[in-house]
């Protein structure tokens, strides 16, 4: 089976494992993903989630449940880092899918209506965050004795080294060169940064 049509067919099978539960479970179920995607909690429960079905009634093997939890998580983060209304969310799944029930459709539009500006907001701060960590930091003094631009040699230097984790993961090395005042006021603005974020 090709892979788009293995998808499609993934896609259907989940969607009619969404429209096969009560509007009220859904809801229940949508709850700690939206809560997720508004960073205020580290993840989505899916043994806890699992257990609400079982109280429910509602028999879905392990896979199917993970599958309906991603499945939900990439249409709200989507629809976040695209700023869409209730409506749009709505339409884009019927064009995804014709299996979706009115009332499932229903209570997606009334939580993305009541949630959707929170995760957007939440997907934009992800967004800014996502230039880059920096995970090491060394330096080195050092005293410069030839420069093509330099007049005045038989200056001391400070040579900085960082290394940063991008957001795909991979780690790269920028270094670049300061004098000694610019090194002291460097230093000045990490001691007020670190004073600051000791009072929140």
């Amino acid at each position: 089976m090709p892979a788009a049509e293995e998808d499609s067919h993934g896609t259907i099978k989940v969607v009619d494992n969404i429209c096969r539960i009560s509007p009220d479970l859904l809801a229940e179920a949508c709850q700690p993903i939206l809560t997720y995607l508004q960073g205020q909690t580290r993840g989505v429960d899916s043994a806890e989630l699992s257990d609400t079905f079982q109280r429910a009634g509602v028999r879905l093997d392990h896979e199917a449940l993970h599958s309906m939890i991603r499945f939900l998580l990439l249409t709200f983060r989507s629809a976040g880092k695209n700023n869409l209304s209730g409506d749009d969310l709505v339409s884009r799944l019927e064009e995804g899918s014709n299996n979706w029930s009115k009332a499932s459709l229903q209570v997606v539009h009334r939580l993305w209506s009541a949630h959707g500006t929170l995760v957007h907001a939440q997907q934009e701060v992800h967004a800014m965050l996502s230039i880059g960590q920096l995970v090491d930091m060394q330096w080195k003094l050092g005293m410069a004795v030839s420069s093509d631009t330099c007049r005045s040699l038989n200056s001391p230097y400070v040579c900085l080294l960082l290394k940063i984790v991008e957001p795909s993961g991979h780690i790269c090395q920028k270094s670049f060169e300061m004098t000694i005042p610019q090194f002291q006021n460097l230093h000045k603005q990490f001691k007020e940064m670190a004073a600051v974020m000791d009072t929140v």
